[in-house]
């Protein structure tokens, strides 16, 4: 009873372990936060909803009529006819589309430069702590969180393409005011609900993973049949991460349905939605292999008669090439025979060291699973063998002596 209670908790426990980890390597991490967004800095859907942002925020506007007139009423006065000077008076909506279209031209122009990424990038990390506040309070810098709302000021980008705008004749760039601009990146009317959810997850972040593991070894070691109590764990953290994986499919189109009208653009937020959660993603699908890995692992090492059909072919085919070796005079002595004697130990310390690299491993993927797990088939092929010569040796017994003393 007791090791059936610590499985389910462990199981129960492996998302929450992966929230955890991700809330500390995301919100506390600031190269990681960083190579995380920076990508975010080509993606068309930033690049588009940036370059509206900045257009908005510049908001260059020539008083076209105004112009026009004083420009119609001087050529009349130099004997321009009125008709004529009327048709001068109409031409200010042009006016004012042309100096709009030079500042789209510039805005689009900068966002696509690698000027506009490195003030992408440059703002995030500079606003780091303000995007743990983002999870734990209100925000500060060019990341600000305030009553639902993050933003991000692009009071940089706009003073950069001010400029190009000044450089490219359109002088009434000069009286654009520095005042801050804000890009709202995300909305929710729950996020002081995750504010104290994330506030508690860091808490216990420290901890929680190695909680799991024991609370998951403990309910294996208590286990009446420790092999089906490892299959089940293993398979019970693939079950859990994979319905919080499909949690992750639902929200994200919950919250692309019900986006508040302050977001500039959906693809924007969907892209920013996606890039943020990219690592917990990757860490979910990883648990989900890793768990259906182990298992596989366990019933292959049980009673079933699949597992047993599978071990004795690659019995055979160890002793098979052991025998295509000893015809040819190739013998592995006092190492296959040790080997042979040693088996199950070598096996478990190979698999403990594997398991000991995995747990060291730097935010591990499906691609480190699926490496660690080729490196251990192809070290357990490698211990077949040998064993393999190994036993041949000792069933042979010691090697006459060959050479003269042997002819008497």
């Amino acid at each position: 009873m007791a090791s059936a209670v610590l499985i389910v908790l462990a199981c129960i426990l492996v998302p929450v372990s992966v929230l955890t980890v991700w809330v500390h390597d995301i919100a506390l991490d600031t190269d990681r936060y960083v190579d995380t967004v920076k990508p975010l800095a080509s993606d068309p859907a930033i690049e588009e909803a940036a370059r509206n942002r900045i257009v908005q925020a510049v908001d260059v506007r020539v008083d076209g009529k105004r112009v026009t007139a004083e420009l119609a009423a001087w050529l009349q006065s130099q004997g321009l006819p009125p008709t004529a000077a009327q048709a001068v008076k109409g031409l200010a909506p042009q006016l004012d589309a042309a100096v709009t279209g030079a500042a789209e031209k510039v805005a689009t122009r900068f966002v696509q430069s690698d000027r506009f990424e490195k003030v992408w990038t440059g703002a995030n990390r500079a606003a780091h702590s303000a995007v743990v506040h983002a999870l734990t309070g209100k925000g500060r810098g060019a990341v600000g969180v305030d009553d639902g709302t993050v933003t991000l000021d692009v009071g940089t980008a706009v003073d950069r393409v001010r400029q190009e705008l000044v450089d490219a004749g359109v002088t009434p760039a000069k009286n654009i005011p520095d005042i801050d601009k804000q890009m709202v990146l995300f909305k929710s009317d729950k996020l002081k609900r995750m504010q104290g959810a994330a506030h508690a997850l860091d808490v216990v972040g420290r901890w929680m993973p190695v909680l799991t593991v024991f609370l998951g070894a403990a309910g294996v070691f208590l286990a009446y049949q420790r092999r089906r109590a490892l299959v089940k764990i293993a398979l019970g953290s693939a079950g859990a991460a994979l319905v919080v994986a499909i949690g992750l499919v639902v929200a994200r189109r919950f919250y692309l349905d019900h986006l508040p009208p302050q977001v500039q653009s959906e693809a924007a937020a969907a892209a920013v939605f996606d890039h943020l959660l990219h690592f917990l993603r990757v860490t979910l699908r990883t648990v989900i292999v890793l768990g259906v890995v182990v298992a596989l692992g366990a019933y292959f090492v049980g009673p079933g008669r699949g597992a047993r059909a599978v071990r004795g072919t690659s019995e055979r085919t160890a002793d098979s090439v052991a025998r295509w070796a000893d015809t040819r005079d190739i013998h592995t002595g006092r190492v296959g025979t040790w080997i042979a004697n040693n088996r199950r130990w070598l096996t478990i310390g190979v698999l403990l060291v594997l398991a000991l690299v995995f747990a060291l491993w730097n935010h591990p993927t499906i691609l480190t699973v699926l490496l660690l797990v080729l490196i251990f088939l192809a070290v357990l092929a490698l211990i077949a063998l040998l064993a393999a010569t190994g036993r041949r040796t000792l069933t042979a017994g010691p090697r006459a002596p060959t050479g003269p003393a042997s002819s008497r």
